[in-house]
């Protein structure tokens, strides 16, 4: 269990690179725990990586990755490898090619249209390959990201209440780059697909306690970040 590493973390550090490598490293052992293979040798693709250091942490288990997101964020040390510009809501990702595995953390509640990335996930993948895809589902204690708890009054309402009893800056608003999410109705649309298969579905930060994501309503407020592990049959 990651999630008291993570919180002692960002308590004294916030949200830096030290951080979200933990979250790397440890979803890298839970993906190859179901997965059944390696990084080595592997064609990965990161998609929406950010500043890449989930890509980073697999180039040093050996894969071969290409990062891909809207904007180039990535360290200088990592220009060097291969960068693919996308916008999700706006192009399809079936053109950024074919790989044995896909990772895309904490992205989809960023995406206006979903759906697409769902889509797309049979065409990016080789046959046999898999997707991993963890996000912080809208009813999640974190679900309104820095303006949590406050998501809990709805995204119109409580974004406004943040505003008006903190003044604090918020980087997200609903409706523009973060969106209301369900694990149930992305786990629907996925298994709706005749050429995916879930492997595994579990709260990423304690995924000892996946018999969470079996409880339909339960899963929605206490998975906090929900992590997929999906294969193209």
């Amino acid at each position: 269990m990651i999630l008291f590493q993570l919180i002692r973390r960002h308590l004294k550090h916030g949200d830096d690179e030290v951080f979200y490598r933990l979250q790397a490293t440890d979803a890298m052992l839970w993906i190859q725990r179901h997965a059944g293979s390696g990084f080595a040798d592997r064609q990965i693709l990161d998609l929406g990586c950010g500043h890449g250091v989930f890509g980073e942490e697999l180039i040093q288990a050996g894969a071969d990755v290409t990062f891909a997101d809207a904007t180039d964020l990535r360290a200088h040390r990592l220009k060097a490898s291969k960068f693919l510009q996308i916008d999700l809501d706006q192009q399809e990702a079936q053109t950024l090619g074919q790989f044995h595995g896909v990772v895309c953390s904490n992205v989809l509640e960023h995406l206006k249209h979903p759906d697409r990335l769902i889509q797309s996930m049979e065409t990016l993948l080789a046959p046999g390959g898999w997707f991993y895809l963890s996000w912080t589902n809208w009813l999640s204690p974190w679900g309104g990201h820095e303006f949590s708890p406050f998501h809990y009054l709805g995204p119109q309402l409580g974004p406004k209440c943040f505003d008006r009893l903190t003044g604090k800056t918020r980087l997200h608003t609903p409706g523009e780059n973060l969106f209301v999410t369900r694990i149930g109705k992305t786990l629907s649309a996925i298994k709706s697909r005749r050429e995916l298969k879930v492997l595994a579905c579990a709260p990423r930060y304690y995924p000892e306690l996946a018999w969470i994501t079996k409880a339909p309503l339960l899963r929605e407020f206490f998975t906090w970040n929900c992590a997929l592990l999906i294969q193209r049959v």
